[in-house]
């Protein structure tokens, strides 16, 4: 428990809202409040979202996120950044340039197509992605699809995870985190940095509702590292805490329903 008075630590969203809730930026700060850190947000984009899918998207200036940017960072402090959507090739290189120039870790969440399947990235932005926003991440978290979209490695099964996490890690992140939950069986994650290896196995629940998954874990990433947990660790927990919330994932709407991100308060 800390001094009455005293700020928790600090992380920043850099990512789009959804309008649903369910992921995005709405997600991220549900996640930050539940692992007791404060939740701060620059809104790259706004979409038109729900249980269903994507309807519209609409990215924001360039320089309305940079001055989003700098407003908190300038006056509030981070102690930890996370990116999600980013749309573009001009807010990817923006983000990029202000994450490294801020003294924290960065949680890269290169988000690629939404969970019902629309795309969320423009394809021009891809080598952007590459080469300007990888290269200053602490920690990238991309899933099967984002891998093979960025390298072309496509993963079968879980011996396809080592060269998958290689090919990441050749644009330059400290440590990448590809997550396998789209596979058969357990749901298993691989952590390293190229030396350390972490395999991360948890139980698949047998629940469809699992929209904003990404978004959460990568959030949780950031608010652990923002506690001074090590790399290692910080995905420990977020991958422990990401499981409950995707085990009561719970139904809204006519589609697929959101992971419950207060499932330990519940």
């Amino acid at each position: 428990m800390r001094p009455a008075g005293q700020a928790p630590p600090r992380v920043l969203t850099v990512a789009g809202s959804d309008s649903g809730g369910g992921a995005g930026i709405q997600a991220d700060l549900k996640t930050m409040l539940a692992l007791g850190v404060h939740g701060m947000s620059v809104i790259t984009a706004v979409t038109a979202q729900n249980s269903r899918g994507v309807q519209g998207a609409w990215e924001l200036p360039v320089e309305a996120v940079r001055a989003q940017y700098r407003s908190v960072v300038d006056d509030i402090g981070v102690q930890a950044v996370k990116t999600g959507m980013l749309a573009s090739a001009e807010l990817v290189e923006a983000v990029a340039e202000l994450v490294s120039g801020t003294d924290a870790p960065v949680v890269v969440d290169p988000v690629g197509v939404s969970k019902h399947g629309d795309p969320l990235l423009a394809a021009s932005a891809l080598d952007s992605v590459r080469t300007r926003l990888l290269p200053v991440a602490t920690v990238a978290t991309p899933n099967l699809d984002e891998v093979a979209q960025l390298t072309g490695s496509r993963v079968a099964s879980e011996a396809d995870l080592r060269p998958a996490a290689e090919a990441v890690l050749a644009y330059g992140p400290q440590w990448v985190l590809v997550k396998g939950g789209h596979l058969t069986g357990e749901a298993v994650d691989l952590l390293t940095d190229g030396d350390q290896e972490f395999w991360l196995r948890a139980p698949r629940h047998d629940n469809r509702h699992t929209h904003g998954t990404g978004c959460t874990l990568a959030s949780a990433i950031a608010s652990e590292l923002a506690k001074g947990l090590a790399v290692p660790e910080a995905v420990t927990a977020a991958k422990e805490y990401v499981t409950g919330a995707i085990a009561r994932g719970f139904a809204l709407g006519a589609g697929i329903g959101p992971v419950d991100h207060g499932w330990r308060f519940r």
